[in-house]
């Protein structure tokens, strides 16, 4: 598989992630929704009747990425994302909340920036193909797009920490911590000075290690982990999808480098 296809599939099967994971709490009805809804105006017993509704087409459109991805529902993805991530410090919640959550709407944000949309309403709604190749202009686009992304949800994951959140307060006593304040401020400044390194100059080693970093750490949520590690999937997509776009990035540069020595030479 060439690496444009890497970058695609990543991508893409992180935003079905995102979808899946967020459409299971609105069928097991999640609580904590009932505020977010209230932000819009919905009551309580509305929002208990209304989240399994939610829930399930999540789910569906987070299949169709799978076996049908379209334009349209990338798109709706990075309007959703956003949407319910915005409702948290609208709920009162740090807005901290929100750029945790950036991998949300950031990782299908990046598969349409590698497929620009065509002309007419049905190309939305097209099956997209991997691609070929990625034009030098759309590659530097979806760098800095990747790069964005990590840089925020890095940085809310560790303003989170720095600010001593409960639920992570609770994962670090889980996992046997005493000083689970002190674990916090630490994890919080690595992540801190990962997401301005990504920020700065992404390296391929640290973002591999950021990776794992993300991946191992979002195991350990009290309840619900798998679909809390599910619905973060744009976190994993994003740094992964950083990781081939960096490297490729580089062969790139490396190939146009040689031309024109070759050029100059000639």
């Amino acid at each position: 598989m060439k690496t444009e296809q890497k970058i695609y599939h990543t991508l893409r099967i992180a935003s079905a992630m995102c979808l899946i994971g967020h459409g299971a709490f609105g069928i097991i009805t999640k609580a904590v929704w009932c505020n977010y809804l209230a932000v819009i105006g919905i009551g309580q017993d509305t929002a208990y009747t209304l989240m399994p509704v939610i829930g399930s087409a999540d789910i569906l459109m987070g299949l169709s990425l799978l076996f049908y991805p379209v334009r349209a529902v990338f798109l709706w993805l990075v309007i959703w994302g956003l949407a319910t991530a915005s409702m948290r410090p609208l709920s009162g919640e740090p807005f901290a909340e929100l750029l945790e959550r950036a991998g949300n709407f950031g990782a299908p944000l990046a598969v349409l920036i590698l497929y620009p949309p065509e002309k007419g309403f049905r190309a939305w709604f097209k099956k997209i193909q991997p691609p070929g190749s990625i034009p030098p202009e759309s590659l530097k686009k979806l760098k800095f797009a990747l790069q964005l992304t990590a840089f925020l949800l890095l940085a809310g994951h560790g303003w989170l920490n720095l600010t001593e959140k409960k639920g992570l307060l609770a994962q670090y006593e889980s996992l046997g911590f005493n000083d689970v304040h002190t674990v916090a401020h630490a994890a919080g400044l690595f992540e801190l000075m990962a997401a301005i390194s990504i920020l700065i100059h992404p390296l391929r080693p640290l973002i591999m290690l950021f990776l794992i970093w993300k991946i191992g750490t979002e195991l350990f949520y009290p309840q619900w982990e798998i679909f809390e590690w599910i619905e973060r999937g744009g976190s994993y997509g994003t740094l992964l999808a950083l990781w081939f776009s960096s490297g490729y990035f580089s062969i790139k540069i490396a190939e146009r480098n040689r031309k024109l020595t070759s050029l100059a030479d000639n």
